[in-house]
């Protein structure tokens, strides 16, 4: 014992005199070799010392890779392994070794407040993690976050960009995802229980190494001023992170948006996600919500695929507007993220069960994908620029979107209470198309409903920080409304849900205009009533629609 104290008293001898030369502020970790035993030690601060024997070095470096036993890690499913596993993946980073997972093991996760952060192909392989949220230091912290080595540099002498500009004026180490922000301009100003200020206006785009920017993904605003523009490198190889079953044992704090971050954070552009499980036990009569165990942020190129995740209990609270509201609580979280695919994935709880939240949500992000996946829902909040549904099932809370560019659904099936739903609390907008082809659409998931398909609210009367659309051009094809179960007065499903009840003559003002649909194009439309597919129950406010039904 007295030969380990001086150890460690001397490793904090060495931590002193090397303070900030070995170690990411991130991290938290200070990384030496001598010839002691492989050890890791956290101080009260926090900080994790890792010393790692020169032998276990040259070992290490022989195998290619790491184990997180390699550092301590018991597996036993009740021993605290945060600390060996975030030490194994410091040293893999270090060394560009990728991290396995011990065959078998049990790894038992508490509250401690420690990352463990990714930079090299890590393989979680059969082993089981327990993240216990009971007792948590810091609920911002994720559990694991994938970064780059690569770092964001700020751009100068760019003062101004206009919408769907094709370049811009700079010269770049190589490919980089652009973010930038003008904080005199408000958007997506909330408008209902949750109402709030909006947030700064904001985008994010990439260009390649001479400033031409990616038109698959443009720029979607007109930045008059930039208060802030930031470059972030793109990593040219692919990081891989596979297998793993990961169960929360779920918080039991006040049902407040209080949003607990204990998970997966991606924050490097170029990774793949294969074969993961997470699940949730321990949700009782309360709790915080969760802002998404795949937590998918700043960054593109990203793909999940044959992953199981869970849906989160919803519980309520007080809202902005000081009335009661359901708290979103999500297992799949993206904020300022291009190029995002789900491919082949589901979810543990029953897609129509209405006690979960719909399992994503999602802001500022453009070229969304899910193919051949099944979840209760799929959602864009503060806006997405295109996005892309194939050979999917979504449950009781549906697509719900807001944004521009193209909307493709096909080969799918919508429980939804409508097919599209054009959020409300954000105007209702699409600037774009809607593009459907071969879908089934079973209203309110087969309840009695008067079904429409495109729904939403926009009174016109309230100021969402931008011109609200609906999609210029609705293309259907090939599309089967299962209405069998309906109200005694139905008269058939209908297009366009009554977006302002009010506006029924000419008579009505519209304080901000809210511009309607041109056309809509109908191929091979048909219902289990045999009822027809009619505008709206609200036939003045569409009036100038034209519907196009063309014969096959």
């Amino acid at each position: 014992m007295k030969y380990l104290l001086a150890y460690f008293f001397l490793f904090s001898i060495v931590l002193n005199m090397v303070q900030g030369q070995a170690q990411s502020p991130l991290e938290n970790v200070l990384i030496i070799s001598t010839e002691n035993n492989t050890q890791v030690h956290s101080t009260k601060n926090g900080k994790l010392l890792i010393n790692v024997s020169k032998k276990d070095v040259t070992k290490f470096k022989a195998n290619g890779l790491v184990y997180y036993s390699d550092f301590g890690a018991i597996g036993d499913g009740k021993t605290d392994d945060i600390d060996a596993i975030a030490a194994a993946h410091a040293f893999a980073n270090q060394h560009g070794l990728p991290v396995n997972s011990d065959e078998g093991a049990t790894y038992y996760i508490g509250g401690k407040n420690r990352t463990a952060v990714i930079r090299t192909d890590t393989d979680f392989g059969n082993a089981a993690f327990i993240i216990d949220d009971t007792d948590v230091e810091n609920r911002n912290a994720h559990v694991f976050l994938v970064s780059s080595e690569l770092q964001p540099f700020k751009l100068e002498g760019i003062t101004s960009l206009k919408r769907n500009q094709e370049k811009i004026n700079v010269s770049l180490p190589g490919p980089c995802l652009i973010t930038v922000t003008n904080s005199h301009v408000r958007r997506y100003i909330r408008f209902g229980p949750n109402q709030n200020d909006g947030s700064p206006q904001t985008d994010i785009f990439i260009v390649d190494k001479q400033g031409n920017v990616d038109m698959d993904a443009p720029i979607i605003w007109d930045f008059e001023q930039i208060t802030d523009i930031t470059a972030l490198p793109i990593d040219e190889t692919t990081l891989t992170i596979t297998g793993g079953r990961f169960t929360t044992v779920a918080n039991k704090a006040e049902s407040r948006y209080t949003y607990y971050s204990r998970g997966i954070a991606i924050r490097r552009s170029n990774v793949l996600v294969d074969g993961l499980i997470h699940l949730v036990t321990g949700e009782g009569d309360h709790g915080a919500p969760y802002g998404g165990f795949i937590n998918i942020g700043d960054c593109a190129n990203v793909t999940v695929q044959n992953t199981i995740l869970t849906g989160r209990k919803t519980y309520q609270t007080i809202g902005s507007a000081g009335v009661t509201v359901s708290m979103g609580s999500y297992d799949i979280s993206l904020s300022r993220a291009l190029n995002v695919s789900f491919v082949n994935c589901s979810q543990t709880n029953d897609i129509n069960d209405r006690t979960y939240w719909g399992i994503m949500g999602s802001n500022y992000c453009k070229n969304l994908v899910l193919d051949n996946c099944t979840f209760s829902r799929f959602d864009a909040h503060m806006g997405v620029a295109n996005a892309t549904i194939l050979n999917s099932t979504l449950g009781h809370q549906g697509i719900n979107a807001i944004g521009n560019g193209t909307f493709t659904l096909e080969n799918s099936t919508i429980y939804g209470r409508n097919l599209i739903n054009l959020r409300s609390d954000y105007g209702s907008t699409w600037q774009g198309e809607f593009i459907i082809r071969n879908c089934v659409f079973v209203p309110a998931g087969g309840s009695s409903t008067s079904a429409s398909l495109i729904g939403g609210s926009n009174s016109g009367q309230h100021d969402f920080g931008y011109t609200c659309y609906m999609p210029e051009r609705i293309i259907i094809e090939n599309l089967h409304i299962d209405d069998s179960n309906h109200p005694d007065d139905y008269n058939g499903p209908a297009i366009f849900a009554n977006f302002n009840s009010n506006m029924t003559d000419d008579s009505y003002r519209e304080k901000f205009p809210y511009v309607r649909t041109r056309e809509v194009i109908l191929r091979n439309v048909t219902t289990a009533t045999g009822k027809a597919l009619r505008i709206s129950d609200n036939p003045f406010m569409f009036k100038d629609v034209k519907v196009i039904t063309e014969r096959q």
